[in-house]
C-alpha cells in the first residue's frame, strides 16, 4: 500500500458531517409513532431527568443530587471492555484454500491494484510467504503467483472479531493479515507495502531474522544514551547520515534537533522484537516534508548510510515506526494491531509509539538498521490533512507514553489498558479501545501465546553512564542537493519559522471557545493551532464526545479553566482565546510568558464605566464585584483597588484573549473560587482577576496593537492583517470559511498553504 494513496475516501461506517434532507412519507399517527418511537423515548427520558433534577435540588438533598450528576457524568465515560481471557475459543481456518499450509516467515502487504513490480520481486524471495490483503478498491481479478491473496469476502469469512471495526478502503485491513500470518504459524512477519523493493533481494542480509539459535548473530549493538531524561523521541535519520530529512511521525518541535550523538552506549542483541528498516529513494517522510523540500516535479532519491550500525532504542525513548518497512518477532505479534479510529497517515505511526511502550513490559526493544529496501517516489498528491493526527497529537502522546503506568497483572490486560488511557487522552476514540479488546481476542483465538512480564526494570532510577560505558560513532553527512538546497546543518526558512514558533508555544495550551457549529469548525481548528501549540482544548455550548468538545458557557466560562489548568499542570501557561478571533501566533514571539496578557490598552475591548445612572445589569455586576473583591485576601484587594478607586466603577473587557502564566495559576484559581455561584459574566469577571493579580502596568504589553473592531466592515477578511498579534471580529463557521481564514493567514505562515 503506497503512502501517498492513504485517501480519505468516505467510510459507510463512518458518520458524515453533512445533513442530509430526509425523504416524504405518509404521516398517519401510527406510522408517525413508529417511526419516531427512539426520539419519543429520547424526549420522555430527557423530561424525566429534567423533573428529577428539579425535584432534587427543591428538595435540599444536595448528596442525593451530587450522586445523580456523578452517575449522568459516569455515563459519559468510556466503557473500559470486561474480557475473560480464560474463555476465549480458538479459531481454526476451516473456510480458506490455504488451511493446511504453514509458513513461518511471512510477509503482509495491502493491495489497491493489479500487482506492482515491487510486489512481484517480493513473491520471488526466497523463504518468505507473502500475503496480500484486499480492499474495496482491489480489481475483483486480482491474482499473483506465490502470493496469498484474500478479497474483502474471504477476510469476513475467516471469523475474526477485527473484520468489524475495519474500513472496506484502507490498508489498515492489514490486521486480518497478521491474524492469518498467525493462525498459519507465523513467527516473524515483515510489514511491508508494494512500492518498496528489498535491497539485494535478502531480508536476512539486513535484518536480524533469527534472535536464537546457530544462526542467530550474537553481538553487541549501539544504543541511544539515556543521559537526557527529557528527551522521550529521536530522529534516527540523523545517525544514518541525512541530518535535513526527518520521519513521518516525529513531532515538529524536534526537527532542527540535527546534531549526533555525543556518546552511545550498548545493549546484547536478542531482544530487538521489532525492527525498523531505513528506505532509500522516498523514505518514510511527511507531507511537510514532501513539500517543502522537494525541487519541481524531480523525484525523490535520498540515500542513506549503509555502512552506519545498527541502533537500539533505550527504555523511555522512542522513534517513529512504520508499516511498510519493519520486521516483526513473535514476542511483539501483538504490536501489529493498526488503529482504526485515527487517519490513515497516523495509524502506524501511533501504533508504533504505543507499541514501544508496552515492549518495555517484556523486556524487548526497537533497533533502527541501515537502509534495507528502495521505495521509488511516483511524484504524487501527498494528502496533509491525513496527517492531522500527528502534527497535533504526536509530541504530547510521547510524553504521556514514557510517564504512563497500568497496575494491570497481565500483559493483554496492560495493552487494553493504555489503548484506555489513550482514548480518554484524547489519542484515539473508544472504537479503538473495543478494537483492541477484539485484536487481543482474535490473537488467543488463533493460537498466540501471550509473552511473559518482564517489567521489574520499569521505574527504576536509570543507571548512570560511566566513561567505559559510552561508545562514540560520527555519523556522515551526506549530500542533500536532491533537496534544492545545500546543506548547511539547518532546515529551509519556512519550517525553520515553524519549528520556532513549536519551541515557543510547546508546552502552553490554547484554550479555544467555539461560538458556532462545532461540528463543521473543530478538526480544522486543531489542525491550525494545534501545530504550535501543546494542545488546543475546545469548549462549547454542546459537549461532543466523539470529537472531544468540553461543555462550556461563555457568559462564565472562567469557571470552567482551573479544570483544564488541572488537567495540563505542567504546561507553562494558558491562552484563551474566542473563534471569532484570530490569532497571529508568529508575531507572539517576544512576548514574557511569564506575565498576563490582556487588550487592557485596546480601547474598543477594555473599558471603565460607571454603575451610577446606568442599566440595571451593570449595577447588579458591580454590586457582585464588590462582594467578591469584600472576601479578597489582603495582597489582591490591594491590587485591585490600585487601579479600581472607586465603587461606583466597573472595569469591562471582551476577554476574547487572554494569557495567565503558569506562576499565576493557583492566584487564578483561588480568585474563580472566592466568585462561586456569583453569575458574574466573564467581560466583568475577567479584568477583576487580572487587576488582582498584577497590576496592569506589569502586563506584557503583546495584544496592545490588536486589530478590535466593534462594527466590522461587510467583508471582514478586508480586516484582516497578518502584522499584528490578533484580529477581532472574524467569523469562521464552516470549511468555506476556514479556507478563506488560512489562504489570507498564509501571508504570515506559508505552510498553511498545504493544509488547502
Amino acid at each position: 500500500m503506497k503512502v501517498q494513496d492513504r485517501s480519505s475516501i468516505p467510510n459507510p461506517n463512518q458518520k458524515s458531517h453533512f445533513r442530509t434532507t430526509p425523504t416524504t412519507k405518509n404521516l398517519d399517527f401510527s406510522a408517525w409513532v413508529s417511526d419516531n418511537l427512539c426520539k419519543i423515548v429520547a424526549i420522555l427520558l430527557l423530561a424525566v431527568t429534567v423533573a428529577a433534577l428539579f425535584f432534587l435540588r427543591n428538595a435540599g438533598d444536595t448528596a442525593a443530587l451530587i450522586c445523580f450528576q456523578n452517575q449522568a457524568r459516569d455515563l459519559e465515560k468510556i466503557e473500559f471492555p470486561r474480557v475473560n481471557w480464560d474463555s476465549v475459543t480458538r479459531i481454526s481456518d476451516r473456510t480458506s484454500k490455504f488451511a493446511s499450509f504453514r509458513s513461518e516467515r511471512w510477509i503482509v502487504v495491502s493491495v489497491s491494484s493489479y500487482p506492482s513490480d515491487s510486489l512481484k520481486k517480493l513473491v520471488k524471495m526466497k523463504g518468505w510467504q507473502v500475503l496480500a490483503i484486499g480492499d474495496s478498491k482491489t480489481p475483483s481479478d486480482w491474482v499473483l503467483k506465490g502470493a496469498i491473496y484474500l478479497s474483502l469476502e474471504e477476510q469476513a469469512s475467516l471469523g475474526f472479531r477485527v473484520v468489524d471495526y475495519l474500513p472496506y478502503d484502507s490498508y489498515v485491513r492489514k490486521s486480518v493479515g497478521y491474524l492469518f500470518a498467525i493462525q498459519h504459524g507465523a513467527k516473524k512477519i515483515f510489514d511491508a507495502d508494494d512500492r518498496g523493493e528489498v535491497i539485494d533481494g535478502d531480508l536476512g542480509k539486513h535484518f536480524d531474522v533469527e534472535l536464537v539459535g546457530q544462526t542467530a548473530r550474537q553481538e553487541v549493538l549501539f544504543q541511544y544514551s539515556h543521559d537526557n531524561p527529557n528527551r522521550t523521541v529521536v530522529n534516527p535519520y540523523v545517525h544514518f547520515g541525512q541530518r535535513s530529512v526527518w520521519p513521518r511521525g516525529l513531532p515538529l518541535e524536534n526537527v532542527g534537533e540535527i546534531g549526533h550523538e555525543e556518546f552511545y552506549t550498548q545493549v546484547f542483541g536478542g531482544q530487538q522484537f521489532i525492527q525498523q528498516g531505513i528506505s532509500n529513494g522516498l523514505p518514510d517522510v511527511d507531507s511537510v516534508f514532501y513539500f517543502t523540500r522537494k525541487s519541481g516535479l524531480e523525484a525523490f532519491d535520498i540515500r542513506f548510510d549503509e555502512h552506519a550500525p545498527k541502533v537500539a532504542l533505550p527504555q523511555g525513548v522512542m522513534v517513529p515506526v512504520n508499516s511498510f518497512n519493519t520486521l516483526y518477532h513473535s514476542p511483539a505479534f501483538w504490536a501489529l494491531m493498526l488503529p482504526v479510529s485515527v487517519s490513515t497517515m497516523a495509524s502506524d505511526v501511533l501504533r508504533g509509539y504505543w507499541g514501544q511502550r508496552i515492549l518495555w513490559e517484556v523486556g524487548g526493544y526497537v533497533v533502527v538498521y541501515p537502509p534495507t529496501v528502495h521505495r521509488y517516489d511516483r511524484v504524487e498528491a501527498y494528502p496533509f490533512s491525513e496527517e492531522k493526527d500527528l502534527h497535533v497529537n504526536v509530541g504530547r502522546l510521547t510524553k504521556f507514553l514514557v510517564s504512563w503506568k497500568s497496575d494491570k497483572h497481565g500483559l493483554f490486560e496492560k495493552i487494553l489498558d493504555l489503548s484506555y488511557a489513550m482514548a480518554e487522552e484524547g489519542f484515539w476514540t473508544e472504537k479503538d479501545v473495543k478494537f483492541t479488546a477484539a485484536w487481543l481476542q482474535d490473537l488467543l483465538a488463533v493460537g498466540y501465546q501471550q509473552p511473559r512480564l518482564m517489567s521489574s526494570e520499569l521505574g527504576r532510577p536509570r543507571a548512570s553512564i560511566g566513561h567505559g560505558d559510552q561508545r562514540e560513532f560520527i555519523p556522515q553527512k551526506l549530500p542533500s542537493v536532491h533537496l534544492g538546497v545545500e546543506e548547511t546543518g539547518t532546515v529551509n526558512y519556512e519550517i525553520g519559522n515553524l519549528i520556532r514558533w513549536r519551541k515557543t508555544f510547546g508546552n502552553v495550551v490554547l484554550v479555544l471557545y467555539c461560538n458556532g457549529p462545532v461540528e463543521r469548525t473543530a478538526l480544522e481548528w486543531r489542525l491550525l493551532y494545534g501545530r504550535i501549540f501543546r494542545t488546543v482544548v475546545i469548549l462549547s455550548e454542546k459537549k461532543d464526545i466523539e470529537l472531544v468538545v468540553e461543555e462550556g458557557h461563555l457568559d462564565q466560562a472562567y469557571k470552567y479553566l482551573p479544570k483544564i489548568f488541572d488537567q495540563f499542570s505542567s504546561a507553562e501557561g494558558f491562552l484563551f482565546l474566542q473563534d471569532n478571533t484570530i490569532l497571529n501566533y508568529w508575531n507572539l514571539l517576544q512576548a514574557d510568558k511569564t506575565k498576563l496578557w490582556i487588550t487592557n490598552k485596546v480601547s474598543e475591548s477594555w473599558t471603565s464605566v460607571l454603575t451610577k445612572d446606568n442599566s440595571d445589569w451593570l449595577s447588579q455586576q458591580a454590586s457582585m464585584v464588590q462582594k467578591v473583591v469584600s472576601m479578597m485576601p489582603a495582597h489582591f484587594q490591594v491590587s485591585y483597588k490600585e487601579t479600581v478607586n472607586n465603587d461606583k466603577s466597573l472595569l469591562l473587557c471582551s476577554s476574547e484573549v487572554f494569557y495567565v502564566p503558569q506562576r499565576l495559576i493557583s492566584d487564578f484559581v483561588e480568585l474563580v473560587n472566592l466568585v462561586g455561584n456569583l453569575e458574574i459574566h466573564q467581560k466583568v469577571a475577567v479584568p477583576m482577576f487580572f487587576i488582582s493579580m498584577d497590576s496592569p502596568q506589569n502586563f506584557d504589553p503583546v495584544l496592545d496593537t490588536t486589530i478590535y473592531k466593534q462594527n466590522p466592515p461587510i467583508n471582514s477578511s478586508t480586516l484582516y492583517s497578518a502584522k499584528v498579534p490578533a484580529v477581532h471580529p472574524l467569523n469562521v463557521s464552516s470549511e468555506q470559511d476556514f479556507v478563506k481564514l488560512i489562504r489570507i493567514m498564509a501571508e504570515g505562515d506559508p505552510l498553511l498553504l498545504e493544509l488547502v
